[in-house]
């Protein structure tokens, strides 16, 4: 796993702000009756936007498809109108080399993306039922459990990635609310894979829409 080292100390790191920087308003929330975090559960769908992806040598692009997964998110109110939300989740995926001249397609096999992304939120109408938001954050990009397919051995590296999200809270009762959200995550990774074709290079633009739909619980 590439980079391992470097990825934990950025997720130790963004989790440790994460909570740090609520110590300051917790106490006047709580004072307030209501506490400041949320955690909310969703069925994700992926949908990488790989159009831009391009391979050196042999040609043609880089393809990675959709994927369905869940994800679990940790949010919290700094005021009523402004959270954080830390996003979990592992998205499996198939790669392929396609469009290659005289080729064809390659198998490139699959791998998961572990991308955990961090985002600063502003929730329009806090105290309604139906609660519209939208934010801007991180994200990193961990690539694991690589099965390197018809190839001999394949290599992602690890990036960062600039993301932005829209959503909504339905409310169900006081704790309980139905949640959909949107994400759009810029991201690209270079690969090399050792192939019956030499060795492949790709910068894989992979872009991917995130959206989903669970349950929101705020404690």
């Amino acid at each position: 796993m590439k980079d391992a080292p470097r990825f934990t100390k950025v997720v130790f790191i963004a989790i440790c702000a994460f909570v740090v920087a609520g110590i300051l308003p917790y106490t006047a929330m709580a004072q307030a009756g209501e506490s400041p975090w949320m955690i909310r559960a969703r069925i994700l769908g992926v949908e990488p936007d790989d159009d831009s992806s391009t391979i050196t040598v042999i040609g043609g692009k880089a393809k990675v498809d959709d994927s369905v997964t869940v994800d679990v998110d940790f949010s919290y109110f700094f005021t009523d109108n402004v959270a954080a939300e830390l996003t979990l989740t592992v998205s499996p995926h198939d790669v392929e080399a396609v469009h290659i001249p005289g080729v064809g397609k390659y198998d490139l096999g699959d791998v998961k993306l572990l991308p955990p992304t961090l985002t600063l939120q502003y929730h329009f109408i806090p105290d309604g039922k139906l609660r519209p938001y939208v934010g801007a954050g991180v994200n990193y990009t961990i690539f694991f459990d690589d099965d390197p397919g018809t190839a001999s051995s394949i290599d992602y590296d690890n990036a960062f990635g600039f993301a932005l999200q829209a959503g909504f809270d339905v409310g169900i009762n006081e704790n309980w609310a139905i949640n959909f959200d949107v994400k759009k995550i810029w991201l690209d990774t270079d690969v090399s894979a050792k192939t019956a074709l030499g060795t492949v290079k790709t910068k894989v633009d992979i872009d991917p829409w995130l959206f989903g739909v669970g349950l929101a619980y705020r404690f």
